[in-house]
């Protein structure tokens, strides 16, 4: 664990969200990170998509009643927000260095250690591992234009928008928003237009990660929503992990915030592949008539090699 006069500023109890939140220092400036539960138990640990929060980014899956039942009573959750994205962030100054992408993977890495947390496996959601395409790239800049001139205006949060979530739950002139999107949309007000563009400068100078990824041997778990811009990248991404280590789950009718648009699609996938590191026994009792039976799944997925020792890649997708 890292030396707590060079790492943290400030430990203050956030009665609100039941979190107590941490400011720690980095090479890079300070970091907060907002932590539920015992630390004493086995840790899982956050970070969310561009412009977002724990609170709009992993409210759905971490609040829904079945997931709470498993995930926040068998393990310490630790919430990392990229700089400036914390609740109630101040506006970076001018004055103040944005950190690259390759920093941004670095203050991870000082949180972690800061804790004293070591990483045995990877969630992650609609992940990416190649520089932008030139359309993304394209896209990001003109983004990044509109909130450096005009602040969170009204296309920049379509923008985010189309990114985070289906055309299911955004609406259409027939149908109207669904609640998370409008939360969505009332919580991307609150933020700091110039942290967000900083922010997304910085993910758009990201490099292609993919032949280093065959070398990544801790075990791998992939979500995407099958109507989300970045499906081909998680694809991609999973044809160049080691088969023996990753598994693929593409969730129909949903975009690329799973965790908020259909949490309830990662609850079996999440607990056989927790459950495969030795750090939590099911104790979830599930009708076979629920959508959350093991019968809704495809058995290859539920299979001990999948998420038991070994994991091999799998086109699951769950409805």
């Amino acid at each position: 664990m890292a030396d707590s006069s060079d790492s943290i500023s400030i430990d203050m109890e956030t009665i609100s969200l039941g979190a107590k939140e941490y400011l720690v220092k980095t090479r890079c400036g300070m970091v907060s990170v907002a932590v539920f539960g015992d630390q004493d138990k086995p840790a899982l640990v956050t970070y969310p998509d561009l412009a977002l929060n724990h609170i709009s980014c992993f409210q759905g899956l971490f609040f829904s009643p079945e997931v709470n039942s498993f995930l926040l009573h068998n393990f310490c959750i630790y919430h990392i927000s990229p700089p400036g994205h914390e609740v109630g962030a101040a506006p970076i100054g001018s004055d103040d260095l944005m950190p690259s992408v390759d920093d941004l993977a670095d203050q991870v890495l000082e949180v972690l250690n800061f804790f004293g947390q070591r990483v045995l496996g990877l969630i992650l959601v609609s992940p990416l591992c190649r520089a932008p395409s030139w359309t993304e790239w394209l896209l990001n800049k003109v983004m990044s234009n509109l909130l450096y001139f005009y602040g969170m205006c009204g296309v920049v949060k379509e923008l985010l928008l189309k990114r985070y979530f289906s055309q299911e739950v955004r609406g259409s002139v027939e149908e109207s928003e669904s609640d998370i999107v409008q939360a969505c949309r009332r919580l991307l007000d609150e933020r700091q237009s110039i942290n967000v563009q900083q922010f997304l400068e910085a993910m758009n100078g990201r490099r292609d990660l993919s032949e280093g990824l065959r070398k990544l041997h801790c075990r791998s778990l992939i979500f995407v929503g099958e109507n989300s811009p970045f499906h081909s990248e998680a694809l991609h991404m999973t044809s160049k992990l080691d088969r023996r280590y990753s598994a693929l789950v593409e969730v129909q009718a949903c975009g690329s915030i799973v965790t908020e648009e259909q949490p309830h699609a990662m609850l079996i996938p999440l607990e056989y592949f927790l459950m495969g590191f030795g750090l939590y026994r099911s104790t979830l009792s599930v009708s076979r008539r629920s959508p959350l039976s093991p019968t809704c799944i495809s058995p290859e997925l539920l299979s001990p090699e999948s998420m038991g020792l070994k994991l091999k890649p799998i086109k699951t997708r769950i409805s």
